[in-house]
């Protein structure tokens, strides 16, 4: 099984930038994380049966993988305090609930503690203070011993604890108990987890047998919310980890290739219809006035891929991984701290780090603040901005992996990575990117080391030399060998620039990167119809300011100029804010 290399990548470039921009625009604001933990001490969410009680543990998972990455020692410092301050609002019956326990077990009560335990157990993974884990454990403990005490059979059935989606919400507590189960050895624990599996995730429906029956696609269940069914899921991965029972396993394949099929789009993401699964392969060439394509679920893709990619050693889950990052979570981080419109008044609000959702055709960004309310002080909080953290962080921890007997590479980027060789010493490997115009990365080994190292082929990419070496078809390149110090290992993944075509529209695709046209910087009209020929003709031009490729096409109607999506409609509050993917043919 692969594992991060903790501490131990520091990249440059976007992927770097974007961390560090998380953490000082978001990560590092003490009076945040005040308000995130203040309301489970006030029990606000109970008025009107919320989920602030979200935010507190989404943003600590973040903030831990963000922590793991860069070992920043004040975020340490905040993230030590923020855990001390939740576990001061448990109560006597081990409740740590935004909801009071008069008016508890409904709304999305259950889903917000599953993300308390989610949180208290990220940050437990990385504490340096043993006294202070016992302490996080035992709150844990006491957690979601309330909770198993009182949800089961012959008590409140849990599918009945939500009004949402059949209870898929409060479902999903299923990973965090399973988790808790491996920290503690408890049978309780699993009896729990049993129980959850046992009612199919859903009082609409059994998502288990749906998946591994596999007749429907997952737009055509009875439930359709996309972030909720994967977290369920992801439950079903981490009970297969500790019981190996190959059905649940199997069940979350089946629904997660369903999903690739039938409602992942070209940016990675899935939902044109809000945030619900809506057959979106086909519909994202659509003009919608709705919201969608939300953050929210691109980085639970990348999550569960993550999860996937890690166990099984299957390339295709970094693939999508690396479409979804590279598009659809880029392309959310809002680096011109625009201010951020709620959708029900219209009003703007202060920036956040995160817009929830993502055009796809003749639109633009910022339409909405997903998950949006508010505090007693009149500040508010968003789904999408407490998750974002997560994913950005997620893609350099990712990005170079090793198993117990290999490194493996999964990007290209510059900056160093220390790793073990076959003799358990560290290496320094210090990587330089050629960026997307030379379509290639040099690998300079700091060291005389014997190294199992493995070179990820994409699939996009059709061309890959390592070395001067023609690469097959297998996922991976074997360059394992002896090294002397200053040998060199280069690697090129071929890029050119393709088109895609789905109902009467195009769009443009190069290497990793989904482009459009961006009315900011175009002087034509973008929703102009565009005609290339068979073989496109182009020029990669050197990239500005916030962009990672920039591209002139040649069409009949004349160049066509295209720039990475994750660059193109950060200034959405200006006139000219308009962005397209797919193009009107």
């Amino acid at each position: 099984m692969k594992r991060f290399l903790e501490n131990a990548i520091q990249a440059k470039g976007i992927m770097d930038d974007a961390v560090r921009f998380v953490i000082d625009h978001q990560l590092k604001d003490r009076k945040t994380w005040k308000l995130y933990i203040e309301v489970f001490s006030t029990r606000v969410d109970s008025a009107d049966e919320r989920w602030r009680g979200e935010y507190f543990g989404k943003q600590m998972r973040g903030a831990c993988y963000a922590y793991m990455y860069t070992h920043d020692e004040d975020l340490y410092d905040i993230l030590t305090w923020a855990a001390e301050e939740i576990i001061k609002t448990q109560d006597a019956l081990g409740r740590i609930s935004t909801y009071t326990a008069d008016h508890e077990f409904c709304g999305w009560d259950i889903w917000c503690r599953k993300y308390v335990l989610t949180g208290l157990q990220h940050y437990y993974r990385i504490c340096r203070d043993e006294q202070l884990k016992e302490k996080i454990l035992e709150a844990c403990c006491k957690h979601l011993d309330y909770i198993a005490d009182n949800i089961g059979s012959g008590k409140t059935e849990i599918t009945t604890t939500s009004m949402w989606w059949g209870a898929v919400n409060s479902c999903t507590i299923l990973e965090p108990t399973v988790e808790l189960y491996k920290m503690t050895g408890r049978e309780k624990y699993l009896d729990f987890a049993r129980y959850i599996i046992s009612t199919g995730g859903s009082s609409d429906c059994n998502l288990i047998e749906l998946a591994l029956d596999g007749s429907l696609m997952p737009y055509e269940y009875p439930v359709t919310k996309a972030y909720e069914m994967m977290s369920f899921y992801e439950g079903l991965i981490a009970y297969y980890e500790v019981t190996k029972e190959q059905k649940y396993l199997d069940a979350a394949q089946r629904f997660l290739d369903a999903v690739a099929q039938s409602d992942i789009t070209i940016i990675g993401c899935a939902g044109c219809t809000h945030e619900l699964f809506d057959n979106s392969a086909v519909k994202q060439t659509e003009y919608s006035e709705q919201i969608m394509q939300e953050t929210c679920v691109s980085v639970t893709w990348i999550r569960i891929m993550a999860r996937m990619y890690l166990l099984t050693e299957d390339a295709r889950y970094y693939d999508r991984i690396e479409q979804a990052g590279y598009n659809a979570l880029y392309g959310s981080l809002n680096t011109e701290q625009c201010p951020l419109k709620e959708l029900v008044s219209g009003q703007y609000l202060p920036a956040k780090t995160f817009d929830s959702y993502s055009p796809l055709y003749m639109n633009t960004r910022g339409r909405g603040i997903g998950g949006f309310l508010t505090f007693a002080n009149g500040e508010y909080g968003g789904c999408c901005v407490a998750i974002g953290a997560c994913g950005v962080s997620l893609m350099p921890l990712l990005a170079v992996v090793c198993d117990e007997s290999s490194v493996y590479v999964n990007q290209q980027f510059s900056g160093t990575v220390t790793v073990k060789d076959n003799c358990g010493k560290d290496v320094l490997l210090e990587f330089e990117d050629q960026s997307p115009m030379q379509n290639s990365c040099v690998i300079t080994v700091q060291a005389d080391c014997s190294l199992n190292i493995q070179i990820r082929k994409p699939s996009w990419c059709k061309s890959m030399l390592v070395n001067g070496n023609t690469v097959s078809d297998a996922e991976y390149y074997d360059a394992s060998g002896d090294y002397k110090a200053g040998d060199k290992i280069v690697f090129q993944w071929q890029r050119i620039l393709e088109k895609h075509q789905i109902n009467d529209k195009i769009a443009f695709t190069y290497g990793e990167l989904v482009l459009a046209v961006d009315s900011a910087k175009s002087s034509s009209d973008i929703a102009l119809p565009v005609s290339v020929s068979e073989k496109l003709e182009y020029k990669v031009l050197e990239p500005k300011k916030g962009e990672l490729v920039r591209i002139e096409c040649q069409t009949d109607n004349g160049i066509l100029l295209l720039t990475d999506y994750q660059s193109c409609g950060k200034r959405w509050t200006e006139e000219n804010n308009k962005i397209s993917v797919w193009l009107n043919m």
